[in-house]
């Protein structure tokens, strides 16, 4: 299996998990968001990445999740399955169950926590290839779990069921030594599309997989088709709009929490964070209110 095994490319959504008030899952809410980002024009999702809160969630749950996300997409759209584990078993587990739910590939994030060496980290993926026959996306998300360097990457293509990567290094230099090392190798897309997006697929990056088209997908996938029509100018608009949105959202507070309450004040299944989270105050939600209006966004209700 080789990159050219999928056809992974465009604008991806890192789907939230949307839960009620005492923590149980929304699973019609899940649908429903779903079915809102196949209507905007985005390329998949990815279900039970972080922003899916999958750390919050038990073994059934993140399984029944990636049920939910592939019944509700009906292969209208790309479907991955969050899988990472700090365990290869556990991981496997949950690779072979993204499998049976239908998923077209698995996301995995190496061992968190653990401080996992080089080796470690070969040998985890290396287990989850040998287990599971489907292709699969690493997640390169240093500022959480061990850092998937491009001279790692690069080794980690060797495993043959592994096809993609995220890069949510939030670092463009790192981000272009892996597209130049690794690019002919497995497909590159980026976690921070509104940061640059643009600059990323010009230099060869085939998509991206982010958080904040949860609120505002229409911002990004204009931004990923200006981008492959060649229309620069309107390209260069959206990343200037995109850079501001972030900087605004990022603004607010823990990036789950506003994203589900941006999502509540759009009339969306956002829903309530898990603990150790807690939803934003009424300052919080009245900021983001204020925020998403100031950006032509409309909304719902003026509080949540």
């Amino acid at each position: 299996m080789d990159k050219e095994s999928v056809g992974w490319k465009g604008p991806f959504t890192a789907i939230v998990t949307p839960f009620d008030a005492k923590g149980r899952l929304d699973e019609e809410g899940y649908a429903r968001n779903v079915e809102f980002l196949i209507e905007k024009g985005v390329a998949g999702i990815v279900a039970n990445g972080c922003t899916g809160e999958f750390w919050a969630q038990s073994m059934a749950e993140r399984k029944r999740v990636m049920e939910i996300a592939v019944k509700a997409a009906r292969g209208r759209i790309w479907v991955i399955g969050g899988s990472g584990a700090i365990t290869a078993p556990d991981a496997i587990e949950l690779t072979k169950a993204a499998k049976d739910a239908g998923c077209d590939g698995a996301m995995v994030i190496p061992p968190y926590f653990v401080k996992p060496s080089t080796d470690d980290v070969i040998a985890y993926y290396q287990a989850i290839s040998d287990a599971v026959p489907m292709p699969i996306m690493l997640y390169n998300l240093p500022s959480q779990s061990f850092n998937l360097t491009p001279e790692i990457v690069n080794r980690l293509c060797d495993i043959d069921q592994i096809v993609a990567i995220k890069d949510s290094s939030f670092d463009f230099n790192n981000f272009y030594r892996m597209q130049v090392l690794c690019g002919h190798r497995l497909r590159i897309l980026i976690g921070p599309s509104t940061m640059f997006g643009y600059a990323a697929l010009r230099c060869g990056a085939l998509g991206w997989v982010d958080t904040y088209s949860n609120v505002w997908p229409e911002l990004t996938v204009g931004l990923y088709r200006a981008i492959v029509a060649g229309d620069d100018a309107k390209a260069l608009e959206a990343q200037a709009i995109g850079c501001q949105y972030r900087a605004f959202m990022d603004s607010v507070g823990n990036m789950y929490c506003t994203t589900k309450a941006a999502m509540n004040l759009r009339g969306l299944a956002g829903g309530a964070p898990r603990s150790p989270l807690r939803p934003h105050g009424r300052d919080a939600i009245e900021r983001i209110r204020k925020g998403l209006e100031g950006f032509g966004l409309a909304l719902a209700r003026a509080a949540e």
